[in-house]
């Protein structure tokens, strides 16, 4: 006897979207969540004005399908990111406006920089999506990081200073960071460069009306009782018959169990690798969750009375190749009551960055912010700033990377079941993968697995 068919450790997207699936096909779930809150790398917040913020993911796209699927599913609404106007590069201590797809960069850097683009689309477009250890130059790719391939392939200095800037904002890591196979296969799992980067027809094009942690949050209203927060696993163990899940509160205190017949595994690899597993995991699982760290990421949300950049004809959008606060966006609210830019500290800058003040922090931001658009960046009335990296039960952002060697060796580990025990996230995911839509196919295949065996 079990107290449940399956249980679900993280109340994320995709173990809410798992146990959503569950309960429709009839079976009894139990999904255990760490935090005192659902939603996981989602995050609403408020600025003082009473402002909705989002302090975790936040965008979704065309050709997300299951997401915009689901938003409108669950009643909620999206509305445009503004776009309108002209956008800023930053590079050598100049400030260039523009309004068309150059990035406002020199003409021959240009040039270098869509050669690049277009050789990387090309090696992208031969990882297959379900295995992409199997490319047939996989091990030649998974040998290289991106800059180790980035350096080989191009002298133009402003070209490399793109693409050191441009993966840090996939990634939230550095280009010697992560394998080139990785990605590859992360490319094009969001159907393409262009894609993931562009905000009209692209990721960044649309937001959810008071934040994307509302479809969480009504996801779990739907399944009630089921949801036990504050819930911390600790073990798991299974038998030929079952699966058992130790977990305790915040405090060590109060050590509870529940036994299932399968158990879904909902949270990001580095979390998943702090579990003790019994019996222990296959190594090849083991090797993996130790060799895929988060990425490092500040997020900054500041408010201002209007949106004042719009007056001077500007978007918003803000690509800096000098400074570390070097990706801003319009942010604000769809009824225009303020102004809002968001802008990231990722990578090597968001781990320099962590170890100063909050004064000094807001410092940097306002001041790249300034040089951006003029006095008036330097007045907010707010500022909301999220450390993904210190938030215990995440460990950073955006999602996980793969160093050098361990997709081709340990990547097929991912997803694959471990008798009683399956995988979801937005890491396992094949499509969109890191991202939101990525999450909920994960966790809609991690219930199928079970499904299909019963």
């Amino acid at each position: 006897m079990t107290d449940v068919d399956v249980v679900v450790v993280g109340a994320g997207l995709a173990g809410l979207s798992a146990a959503r699936k569950l309960v429709a096909a009839g079976k009894t779930v139990r999904i255990l969540e760490a935090r005192d809150r659902v939603a996981g790398r989602n995050f609403g917040g408020s600025l003082n004005n009473g402002v909705a913020v989002e302090l975790g993911g936040q965008w979704v796209g065309p050709g997300q399908d299951t997401v915009l699927a689901l938003i409108d599913e669950l009643g909620l609404e999206t509305f445009p990111t503004y776009d309108a106007g002209d956008a800023l590069t930053v590079f050598d201590g100049q400030k260039i406006r523009y309004s068309d797809a150059t990035f406002g960069l020199p003409v021959e850097s240009l040039a270098e920089i869509a050669r690049v683009w277009g050789q990387l689309e090309m090696l992208a477009a031969s990882v297959p999506l379900e295995a992409p250890w199997q490319a047939e130059s996989a091990a030649e790719w998974d040998r290289q990081t991106f800059d180790d391939w980035l350096s080989a392939n191009t002298t133009d200095n402003l070209a490399l200073r793109f693409f050191r800037v441009v993966m840090p904002t996939l990634f939230c890591a550095e280009t010697p960071e992560v394998s080139l196979l990785h990605l590859l296969f992360y490319v094009r799992a969001g159907n393409g460069l262009a894609s993931m980067l562009a905000v009209t027809g692209g990721a960044q094009e649309l937001r959810v009306v008071g934040g994307t942690h509302r479809i969480s949050e009504r996801m779990a209203t739907e399944l009630g009782n089921r949801v036990q927060l504050g819930a911390v696993v600790r073990t798991i163990s299974q038998t030929n018959s079952a699966v058992t899940v130790t977990y305790e509160n915040h405090d060590g205190t109060e050590t509870g169990t529940v036994t299932a017949r399968n158990v879904i595994v909902a949270i990001p690899p580095t979390l998943a690798g702090r579990i003790r597993y019994l019996p222990p995991l296959p190594s090849a699982r083991d090797s993996l969750t130790q060799q895929f760290p988060a990425g490092s990421v500040i997020k900054f949300q500041i408010g201002y009375p209007t949106p004042f950049w719009r007056d001077a004809g500007l978007s918003g959008f803000v690509t800096s190749l000098d400074d570390a606060f070097n990706v801003v966006l319009d942010n604000s609210p769809c009824d225009g009551s303020c102004g809002v830019l968001v802008g990231f500290l990722d990578g090597a800058h968001a781990r320099e960055a962590a170890q100063l003040s909050t004064q000094e922090r807001h410092k940097l931001v306002l001041d790249a912010l300034v040089k951006y658009f003029g006095p008036q960046a330097g007045e907010p009335f707010d500022i909301l700033e999220k450390d993904w990296s210190a938030e215990e039960f995440t460990r950073g952002c955006y999602g996980g990377r793969l160093a050098a060697g361990a997709l081709t060796h340990f990547g097929k580990a991912l997803a694959e079941p471990v008798g009683r025990i399956h995988w979801a996230g937005a890491e396992t995911a094949q499509q969109w993968s890191g991202y939101m839509d990525g999450a909920i196919t994960s966790g809609r295949r991690a219930a199928s697995e079970i499904l299909d065996t019963v």
